[in-house]
């Protein structure tokens, strides 16, 4: 009865308070559209990811094209000296031509430059401008500012143009571009066995270009250029070129002022060769003999040693006359110390030891003045090892053929006798930095002749030709 009465009058309160009760719905399907939303848009960040990576490698790689007039990173210098300047040339007030050589540039494949994956491409051809441009006797030239584009990365050539002279655009053909670096100065060379050639340099506006043809060493030491440019307007030098080989390669200065922009030789040749086996080669041989003072060359020796002189120095073989002072060794190698002087000029000494397993070394350029040559002393600094160290304290000091004893003077510190061997040779001691003279006395006691101690040249190749910088002559 009891349990009976509580049963019915608690039922009805239990469900009135179990309807009051919130109870929540099954989380699982929510969490499941929820996570399919997710899903869906980590699918579409991906894919767009992976979209634009491949846009971008396809562009970067130049298989997705991009407008010209995109922006992009540069990536490299442009050479403002000549890109701030005006348009200089005859053609520069050309707008029909110009505008037809941008069409033919534009349609030109991609330039060759230095590209991981691929070539350079032309940017926006409206950007296209010439910087020089000119008719010359049998000749057109064009110097143009291309501006160039690989994927995102831009940058901005010089790029030659040559063609018959009046020729059209669409003749002119590719001659040559600039790396990129800020040269201000462009140089081109073009030989032709048939023809006659050219060679044309454009520098800073206002500047002065000289193009050297032959090299003449004067009797009194110094060293001379017949210039062959031809102004055309500021900054540029034009030079015809004979249809031969020339002996050596033009020397070019471009300067304003005491500012060298650029000096060095104009590449291109082909160049007339030293024929080491000919005829008066063998005959400049056996003269350079006589008289010979220390341990003999060998003929392979000295006709390597001859041939290098006369290729370093631009001299011909016929009419130049060239002489052994001294050889022996160094470093176990064979050295001699010869001198070299075309006719009438003045006289160049060259220094070198070697052999054919470790190669030839220069160790001694200097342009000397032909009269008294032969009563100087001379000497040059000896470097360790085979040469391509920096050099020691010792110098090898050769005197002329009459002298009794030889002196070494450095700065303010008494002169110091050198000690001669039975071939007039000696070492003395001049610590690296210091400048240094030698002297020469006859028996009687008398000055025979003094020479300088020139520095150690780090570069022969770049230092132009003997005489060209003060470290190779003794004339001021």
């Amino acid at each position: 009865m009891t349990e009976s009465f509580a049963s019915s009058t608690l039922s009805p309160a239990l469900r009135q308070a179990a309807h009051g009760v919130d109870v929540p719905e099954d989380p699982w399907p929510g969490f499941a559209r929820r996570e399919r939303r997710h899903q869906r848009t980590r699918l579409i960040r991906t894919a767009l990811a992976a979209s634009v990576g491949i846009a971008l490698v396809g562009v970067q790689t130049n298989v997705v094209p991009l407008p010209g007039w995109a922006p992009g990173i540069a990536v490299a210098a442009t050479p403002t000296a000549l890109l701030d300047a005006p348009p200089r040339g005859a053609l520069a007030g050309d707008h029909a031509w110009l505008d037809t050589l941008r069409a033919r540039i534009s349609a030109d494949p991609p330039l060759r430059i230095d590209a991981p994956l691929g070539a350079w491409k032309i940017g926006d051809r409206d950007r296209i401008r010439l910087v020089y441009g000119s008719d010359q006797p049998g000749h057109r030239v064009a110097l143009v500012a291309v501006p160039l584009r690989f994927g995102l990365l831009t940058r901005e050539a010089l790029v030659w143009y040559v063609g018959p002279a009046g020729s059209g655009a669409q003749q002119m053909r590719y001659g040559g571009h600039s790396e990129g670096d800020d040269d201000p100065v462009m140089t081109l060379m073009q030989a032709y066995p048939d023809r006659a050639g050219f060679a044309v340099v454009v520098g800073p506006a206002e500047s002065t270009v000289t193009i050297g043809g032959e090299p003449r060493y004067t009797p009194k030491g110094t060293l001379e250029y017949q210039d062959i440019a031809r102004a055309d307007g500021g900054g540029v030098g034009f030079a015809v070129l004979p249809r031969e080989p020339l002996p050596s390669e033009p020397v070019v200065r471009v300067s304003r002022g005491d500012q060298v922009f650029f000096q060095g030789g104009l590449g291109g040749g082909p160049y007339a060769a030293v024929d080491p086996t000919g005829p008066e080669m063998d005959a400049l041989l056996a003269a350079a003999r006589r008289p010979a003072r220390g341990t003999p060359l060998d003929d392979a020796d000295l006709r390597n040693f001859v041939q290098t002189a006369l290729l370093n120095s631009h001299v011909p073989v016929a009419g130049t006359t060239v002489r052994v002072r001294w050889s022996g060794s160094e470093h176990g190698q064979a050295a001699a110390l010869l001198t070299v002087q075309a006719a009438g000029g003045g006289v160049i000494a060259y220094a070198m030891h070697g052999d054919e397993r470790t190669g030839w070394w220069t160790d001694l350029r200097l342009l000397l003045p032909a009269e008294g040559v032969d009563q100087r002393p001379v000497g040059w600094r000896v470097r360790a090892d085979d040469g391509t160290r920096p050099p020691t304290g010792q110098v090898r000091v050769i005197a002329p053929p009459d002298a009794a004893r030889v002196t070494v003077t450095v700065g303010g510190v008494p002169p110091a006798t050198v000690t001669l061997d039975a071939s007039n040779a000696g070492i003395a001691q001049v610590p690296p930095d210091q400048p240094a003279t030698l002297t020469a006395y006859a028996r009687d006691g008398g000055v025979l002749g003094t020479t300088p101690l020139p520095p150690v040249e780090t570069d022969t190749d770049a230092g132009g030709l003997p005489g060209a910088s003060a470290a190779t002559r003794v004339t001021p």
